[in-house]
């Protein structure tokens, strides 16, 4: 659309506010921005011969800093912040990498309790993945409080008193509501609960935050998040005990960056948000970096793992004893598999032509 000119002044087109109509920073646009940008990461590290994850720990700190956009943020975190944490991580980098390398980032299991699952089935997925290795298990709560209790009382006789168990009621209550319910599951000793409340209130988010600590709950949040400004806000309002950065939420590697330095200066664990559907594959470099290159520490800290969907992926993640194993092909590990594609491609693909024959008869 051509734009107007109005006394020497060129105004905006109609296209340009139609698109602050439905951003700027957040929804569709937002997204838009994080798959192109995730695109470019996965070819600057094609081109240079290297999995994300490397090629961001190779860079050196000014480099990084170059990278991020500041703007609202410096209130918290300016250049000079960012440039110190980045400096200050180059000490014992290369002892870091190593670990990784031989170890892997440790991650956690959602597949064994999701809302919907008969009890057979839960006992059943729990059993596989304590004999798999498994030492971290989320359950998802929220629908019915009893069924909760169940549900949790079975997990947690299961895994034993010892290893760790989170929840995720993934929006589904309102403030008060939250609070009352978790004090009814705080004998379960869940490490944290998961978006307890609407993701857009950092306030209400903020009182659950205060009511649970004497329980010893931690708030989980972030995956919803549209952009740093939020994380920002929940930093600063102690709203939150461990932070879920999402690689296609936010707007690709470079606003996660903003995220991960913040969060380090903060002093709050980042358990990356991970619900399979490639988001495995892509933030398991954000989060083996963050380790080697900022937080430099494991303290409360694990990247979510989702066990389906891996296989339409050319470069699948890799878990062994219950851990990332970084990956060492080139790129951001999210090229899909052309047979994938070709199946899925709309409309003509081989699933949605069932789709479409099925809606039509």
């Amino acid at each position: 659309m051509q734009k107007m000119e109005s006394k020497g002044v060129e105004s905006p087109s109609l296209w340009e506010k139609a698109l602050k109509l439905i951003g700027p920073e957040k929804g569709v646009v937002h997204l838009a921005t994080a798959a192109v940008l995730n695109a470019v990461w996965d070819l600057w590290a094609k081109q240079e011969g290297k999995p994300v994850w490397k090629l961001l720990v190779d860079m050196d700190p000014r480099t990084l800093v170059s990278c991020i956009d500041f703007r609202y943020l410096t209130d918290v975190l300016t250049e000079e912040d960012a440039l110190e944490i980045l400096q200050k991580g180059q000490v014992g980098k290369k002892e870091r990498e190593k670990q990784m390398l031989a170890q892997g980032y440790p991650a956690y299991t959602t597949s064994c309790a999701w809302l919907g699952y008969s009890d057979d089935t839960l006992k059943q997925l729990c059993a596989q993945a304590l004999k798999d290795g498994w030492t971290r298990f989320k359950v998802k709560v929220g629908a019915d409080l009893q069924d909760d209790v169940r549900r949790c009382q079975i997990i947690r006789d299961m895994i034993g008193p010892e290893k760790t168990l989170m929840m995720d009621a993934n929006q589904r209550w309102d403030v008060p509501e939250a609070v009352e319910w978790m004090s009814k599951l705080a004998k379960f000793k869940p490490l944290w609960i998961e978006e307890p409340t609407s993701p857009d209130d950092i306030l209400g988010h903020a009182a659950i935050s205060k009511a649970l600590v004497p329980l010893g709950i931690g708030i989980a949040t972030g995956e919803q998040c549209h952009n740093r400004v939020i994380f920002k806000q929940l930093l600063q309002a102690k709203a939150l005990q461990f932070l879920q950065i999402d690689s296609c939420r936010l707007g690709s590697v470079n606003e996660n960056l903003s995220v991960l330095l913040m969060a380090k200066k903060f002093e709050i664990p980042v358990c990356p948000h991970a619900g399979g559907v490639g988001l495995c594959e892509l933030v398991q470099h954000l989060i083996i970096f963050d380790y080697i290159s900022v937080s430099a520490s494991l303290k409360n800290r694990m990247c979510e793992y989702v066990d389906h969907l891996h296989e339409h992926f050319k470069y699948p993640v890799m878990i062994q004893r219950a851990s990332y194993m970084p990956p060492k092909d080139p790129g951001y590990s999210t090229e899909m598999k052309e047979e994938s594609v070709k199946k899925h491609q709309y409309p003509d693909g081989e699933v949605w032509k069932k789709l479409l024959a099925a809606q039509e008869n």
